[in-house]
């Protein structure tokens, strides 16, 4: 990874900071965006105080021209693209009947429309480099959750892109890899999108029982080196992935009751 130009998305919180450091720490040129100013600027005095040659640069995900941007200034600063990790996402929480559908337009926005602007457009120099581009998906996209509708659907997207995706260009040297972590100790949860789009402030997981942001960000870089096709992490993502394969509607019940055991579960009350 000496010297590999990696872009990651949405990089200032959870999985897309614990990456950065992680490729930074292999020798890798980080390039990071966020949509908070003051965050980035946290993100980029870490990660030089950790030696890590990068650049910041602010980008809203599910904006065309801050992604023609982004491309546009790694290859200034850099001349090259190795590797797109495709990280920036926002999740929700509220049962469809209640959502309003701007929100479920947004999420939609935000971590599909963004990852395939940001794939348009660093495609071009990662099709030169014979590069890789990674897709951070979720259990999500393997099987729904409810009270998850528009992240479950944002995620079956991205399995569905990226798989079309690899099979026009694996032929040409590029390498894509979908990764799906389980339940992790990130801040996606805290802001998460209520019925009505604002964040609803407390996970109603414990954090500290989760995969850490740390852990996934060291299997991705393993499965990339690998160039592995895709990867599910966490037993309980792996389990959740073959029973929906094989006895879903058995899955269907184990999963309405442990989303009803959430603390302030939207669907309590709904039975």
């Amino acid at each position: 990874m000496k010297n590999k130009v990696v872009i990651i998305t949405g990089a200032t919180s959870g999985i897309g900071r614990a990456c950065a450091f992680e490729y930074g720490s292999k020798g890798a040129l980080v390039v990071v965006t966020g949509r908070d100013q003051e965050k980035l600027n946290r993100l980029s005095d870490d990660l030089t105080g950790s030696n890590i040659e990068h650049h910041s640069i602010l980008a809203e995900a599910s904006s065309k021209n801050d992604n023609k941007k982004m491309v546009k200034e790694t290859i200034a600063k850099f001349g090259r693209i190795d590797a797109l990790i495709a990280n920036a996402g926002i999740g929700m929480r509220a049962l469809f009947e209640d959502i309003d559908l701007s929100v479920f337009l947004k999420v939609m926005e935000v971590n599909f429309n963004g990852t395939v602007y940001a794939t348009k457009y660093a495609l071009p120099h990662i099709l030169e480099s014979k590069g890789s581009i990674i897709g951070i998906s979720s259990i999500n996209g393997h099987r729904g959750t409810p009270a998850r509708t528009a992240y479950t659907a944002s995620k079956y997207a991205m399995e569905g892109f990226f798989e079309s995706l690899r099979t026009e260009v694996f032929k040409r040297g590029v390498h894509v890899l979908v990764v799906s972590p389980g339940f992790t100790s990130s801040n996606i949860r805290n802001i998460a999108l209520s019925a009505d789009g604002t964040s609803q402030g407390e996970s109603p997981k414990d954090e500290n029982k989760l995969m850490s942001s740390e852990a996934v960000a060291v299997a991705i870089y393993k499965a990339h080196k690998k160039r592995k096709r895709d990867i599910v992490l966490t037993v309980q993502g792996k389990m959740a992935v073959f029973f929906n394969k094989w006895i879903p509607s058995v899955l269907d019940n184990i999963t309405y009751n442990m989303m009803l055991k959430e603390s302030d579960s939207p669907m309590k009350g709904k039975t």
